[in-house]
């Protein structure tokens, strides 16, 4: 992300998770990757990395379902937020790591610890790079400047056979911009992704067994005009989910 999205994301971490929209939003992303995932027995024995997590509101209710969840955050208030939460006396939540990096390399060692075996680096032992069985990400897409090179990270950081399921909502004309407020535009690289954009870069970046459809719908207040500050009127935002799978074989 740019230096744009993280001075953004910092300075809102404190108060993220007192927003009626972004926690209904990530419930409805968890409720739609686990409606097309096998059920507990499967995914119990699961590796989970989210990227670009915030305070972690998605991973922890991953956490349940998943033998571990590696949360990663390029902006440092939103790990802060979420280590907060980790390290609360009445949470028992114990496989979710979190991890400040904008991760561009699959290799990268902050990701290598086991989150489920509470493995830490300590500079004695190196591991060896990790590979996950499903890499996710909610409302992160319409950041990132360069889609092809971050879908092409997470396709590094699958094992062969994982999945990738990634939210966000759908670029579906000129009103999908009222998304956001006015004064909310910096960091903001497009209003939202497009099917067909999507399903053809998960393609070029090496993903088989694509798709590309509505996850959900979702009700958002907007600005009564853009950039007049004032909420009025409710829009209904479609979400897309896309989905690819890592070759079982090398090509």
């Amino acid at each position: 992300m740019t230096s744009a999205n993280n001075a953004r994301f910092n300075a809102e971490a404190a108060a993220w998770d007192s927003n009626p929209t972004v926690v209904l939003a990530s419930d409805l992303a968890r409720k739609a990757i686990l409606d097309r995932l096998p059920g507990p027995d499967t995914t119990s024995r699961l590796d989970v990395l989210e990227i670009g997590c915030g305070t972690g509101i998605l991973s922890l209710a991953l956490a349940p379902s998943f033998r571990s969840v590696t949360a990663v955050d390029a902006a440092e208030g939103m790990i802060a937020a979420l280590e907060a939460k980790l390290n609360a006396e009445n949470c028992t939540t114990k496989n979710v790591r979190p991890v400040c990096a904008l991760l561009e390399d699959p290799g990268d060692e902050r990701i290598r610890p086991d989150a489920a075996a509470a493995s830490r680096l300590d500079g004695s032992k190196r591991l060896e790079p990790r590979r996950f069985d499903l890499v996710v990400s909610h409302l992160v897409l319409h950041h990132i400047p360069d889609l092809l090179s971050v879908l092409q990270t997470m396709f590094g950081c699958l094992k062969r056979g994982g999945l990738i399921m990634l939210t966000d909502f759908e670029d579906f004309g000129p009103q999908a911009r009222r998304f956001h407020p006015e004064t909310k535009m910096a960091g903001v690289e497009r209003h939202g992704i497009k099917r067909t954009d999507m399903e053809a870069l998960l393609l070029r970046a090496g993903f088989v067994d694509v798709r590309v459809e509505t996850a959900f719908k979702m009700d958002k207040t907007v600005e009564t005009e853009p950039g007049s500050g004032v909420k009025g009127p409710t829009m209904t935002f479609p979400f897309l989910i896309c989905i690819g799978k890592k070759p079982t074989c090398p090509t």
